[in-house]
């Protein structure tokens, strides 16, 4: 026999380590394995929520990748996954336009030291939403919103980019489109007097052993009916990568939420004259961390490691 593998016997095999891959779709705990020293990550933050009211886009949470970040093997790192921000909520009494909130911000995802920011909030009908920026930004809202800045907290490469911005028309003019919200891979789209913007795409990742598209910024929402005449106006959709869909009008004109463990940005409300009180903007997606462990499973014919050969010497079980 030779011990040429240091630390097991047995005929003289190459090595052969096969990658392990650990999802965390909640916050948990990640242990490095003995032989660990490197891991490649995917850490992608909750979205923010969509503004209500002919609301912005919530922007997607930030994306951040990278390969053979270094680990102590045996150590064990704490892991967050940040959960998507809350849409806004119409009606609320408060502000100076009737309480047409702005969306909620996205909580940060954590590994190692490294964190990606939340998605900004998408602007809602009251101008003063304060968590528009984030990972990616949130969308403006549809009077005097301003949209919210991505790469928030600057990073390089950069986790995200911009909302995008609103168009009232002209004065007097009863339709206004939002901004999309900011996604991974692409700004979001501005929007025109009759039609809530789309939002940003995302960006894709093969961490977990497939194409996976996260982080895509929400859709805005817009004016859709005057005069319980449906049809004037024109939604937004959510960008690739689990970004939320705008309300459409009708009854329902609550922004969809965005999807789970994308961190995709949630939809904004939108507003028919027929059914305001339904104009919430929709929920964040939550987040991911995805570890990937190229050294993480050791496997070979013929070998074994020294405590075993110990342990069948010592019980009379080891055969040659």
């Amino acid at each position: 026999m030779a011990n040429s593998n240091g630390g097991i016997v047995g005929i003289d095999n190459p090595a052969n380590y096969s990658t392990v891959v650990t999802t965390f779709n909640s916050s948990g705990t990640f242990t490095a394995p003995p032989a660990t020293t490197s891991v490649d990550y995917l850490i992608v933050a909750g979205g923010g929520g969509g503004g209500s009211t002919s609301g912005g886009g919530g922007g997607a949470g930030g994306f951040r990748t990278a390969t053979g970040s270094p680990v102590t093997a045996g150590s064990s790192y704490p892991i967050t996954v940040g959960a998507g921000g809350a849409g806004g909520q119409h009606y609320i009494p408060s502000g100076p336009n009737g309480g047409y909130a702005a969306g909620n911000k996205g909580s940060d995802s954590t590994f190692n030291s490294i964190t990606s920011g939340g998605g900004g909030g998408g602007g809602g009908g009251d101008p003063l939403g304060s968590d528009k920026d984030g990972g990616s930004g949130g969308g403006a809202g549809n009077i005097s919103g301003v949209a919210g800045t991505g790469n928030t907290p600057s990073v390089s490469p950069s986790q995200g980019n911009n909302g995008g911005s609103a168009n009232q028309g002209p004065a007097g003019y009863p339709f206004y489109g939002s901004g999309g919200g900011g996604g991974a891979g692409a700004v979001g789209g501005d929007g025109t007097p009759t039609v809530g913007a789309n939002g940003g795409a995302g960006r894709t990742s093969s961490i977990s052993g497939s194409s996976v598209t996260y982080a895509g910024g929400g859709g805005a929402g817009t004016f859709v009916a005057w005069n319980s005449t449906p049809g004037f106006g024109v939604s937004g959709t959510g960008g690739a990568g689990g970004g939320g869909n705008a309300g459409t009008g009708g009854t329902w004109d609550v922004g969809d939420n965005g999807t789970a463990n994308t961190g995709g940005g949630g939809g904004g409300g939108s507003y028919a004259a027929t059914q305001p009180s339904y104009a919430n903007g929709g929920i964040g997606g939550s987040g991911v961390v995805i570890i990937s462990d190229p050294t993480g499973l050791f496997s070979a014919s013929g070998i074994w490691d020294m405590n075993a050969l110990y342990d069948n010497v010592k019980a009379g079980t080891w055969s040659n």
